[in-house]
């Protein structure tokens, strides 16, 4: 990528880049103003560049890659190809654990540029299942019922949920889901990372 002031393309990786910089930009909800203090490049490069005006230099990505806390690996991969809109239910990846009567359906998995994510549960009757703290501590759940019983205790405080139900908190700390009842209990789980 060059800043050779010729101005960039509106389709292709110079605009998904740009775009992942905005993203970013507005992700850590900075004026450009604020991004130039922090970064060193001009509020007028930083506009150009977020606008495809002009391809920012290695130079300038490796400055904003240190104010992001990325590597430029980091950043030319997540702006490499947007997620797809559409995720098909046999492209789905599903992963069952037999011993303990869980199985996970990965409905819209993780993807640069998104914070959300959607995951379906089923537990069968008797299925408890305990994990010592999310993968990212502070990260807020929306636990959906759509079938049978489910008790969801988050920080020490159980739920008892019935289809229909929604559960919604932040998690910090512990948390377990057992399937109540006779039936299994199916829920879809949406987390958004802070």
């Amino acid at each position: 990528m060059r800043d050779d002031g010729s101005g960039g393309s509106g389709g292709g990786v110079d605009a998904r880049l740009a775009r992942r910089l905005v993203e970013l930009r507005t992700e850590h909800g900075w004026s450009l103003e604020e991004l130039a203090r922090r970064s060193g490049v001009s509020r007028s490069t930083l506009s150009r560049a977020e606008r495809q005006e002009i391809s920012p230099t290695a130079a300038t990505l490796n400055r904003l890659c240190a104010v992001y806390g990325r590597t430029l690996s980091v950043l030319l991969a997540e702006a490499e190809s947007e997620p797809p809109q559409v995720v098909r239910a046999d492209r789905q990846t599903v992963w069952r654990d037999d011993a303990s009567g869980f199985t996970r359906r990965s409905v819209s998995p993780p993807a640069a540029g998104l914070r959300g994510e959607i995951t379906q549960g089923t537990l069968l009757p008797g299925s408890d299942i305990a994990y010592d703290g999310p993968p990212v501590p502070g990260q807020e759940q929306h636990i959906w019922v759509l079938e049978g019983e489910l008790e969801v205790t988050a920080e020490g405080v159980p739920h008892r949920l019935s289809a229909g139900d929604c559960l919604r908190f932040r998690l910090w700390g512990r948390s377990r889901f057992r399937c109540l009842g006779s039936a299994p209990a199916r829920y879809a789980v949406v987390v958004v990372l802070p």
